[in-house]
């Protein structure tokens, strides 16, 4: 229904956007990945899917073609609903998705959040052909670099991933504890979305 939005960016958290169109803030869900790509900009244009089922409807966005994509075949995927979706361009970066698919590497794929063994096998089975045709521009791969300098803003970083991590599907308590743990490993240098992945690298 709706192919992008393109508006002033009025609210930026690591799980949705409020972009405003002409005076109508559109609330949009995002991966991590795309957050993590919008930096100082007062506007974007987002690639949507506009999501609807009986109890409920929601905006999808993207700032690539290929997390859209690759998004719409991960929800196509009986058991991987849109939340799941998000989660894996959370936790992985599309080229990940796509070398993961393609290699049959199951345990890169169940390591994305509320995602099984026989999800992972399904995943990789059902898609393998389809990520093949995907233009996939290269991306880095692997563990964000952490940030070398000390960050006065770790208590208010520390809140609002806790806040992600609980719209992804933790519960707070657990949520605070890998929190305290990937900080006390990592650092206090780390930015939002470097909490956020290393704890669903490591849940």
């Amino acid at each position: 229904m709706y192919n992008y939005i393109k508006g002033k960016l009025a609210l930026k958290t690591p799980t949705y956007l409020v972009i405003d169109v002409g005076g109508i803030g559109y609330e949009v869900n995002i991966p991590l990945s795309t957050y993590s790509k919008l930096k100082g900009e007062e506007q974007c244009q987002l690639f949507t899917h506009f999501y609807v089922k009986e109890d409920h409807q929601a905006l999808y966005g993207f700032l690539d073609k290929s997390e859209k994509e690759l998004f719409l075949l991960l929800i196509g995927i009986s058991g991987v609903g849109p939340s799941t979706g998000l989660a894996f361009l959370s936790t992985l970066s599309p080229l990940e998705i796509q070398q993961a698919i393609l290699s049959d590497d199951v345990k890169t794929v169940q390591s994305v959040k509320g995602v099984g063994a026989k999800t992972a096998q399904r995943v990789i089975i059902e898609l393998k052909d389809k990520v093949v045709k995907l233009q996939i521009e290269g991306q880095e791969a692997g563990e964000p670099a952490l940030v070398n300098s000390l960050s006065p803003e770790v208590a208010e970083a520390k809140e609002q991933a806790l806040e992600a991590l609980m719209a992804l599907g933790f519960s707070k308590s657990i949520a605070e504890k890998s929190l305290k743990v990937v900080i006390r490993k990592h650092g206090t240098q780390l930015k939002v979305e470097e909490m956020i992945k290393l704890v669903l690298k490591q849940n």
